[in-house]
């Protein structure tokens, strides 16, 4: 669902750079999370084989400055494995 060479690091968390999605996995959510340094982050469900993983990655569509690396970069976790 993302490969990429190129990603970021932050709090143990791996961030895809968007062109690295298959966008056919992702629909996008209503949830939205705030993090003191990152800002306001937006998730997607994660869709597999027609089953749903909710609110299974997230990204930051506009950042805090600390957190500019991460701009539209997106994460995941709930059971989402990701290997480097």
């Amino acid at each position: 669902m993302a490969e990429s060479d190129r990603y970021e690091v932050v709090e143990g968390n791996v961030y895809f750079p968007p062109a690295a999605l298959n966008q056919a996995y992702f629909q996008p959510s209503d949830t939205h999370t705030v993090c003191g340094w990152k800002g306001t982050a937006s998730y997607y469900h994660v869709v597999v084989n027609g089953e749903v993983n909710r609110d299974a990655a997230w990204y930051y569509p506009d950042p805090k400055p600390a957190a500019a690396n991460i701009k539209g970069y997106v994460a995941f976790w709930r059971g989402v494995q990701v290997t480097r």
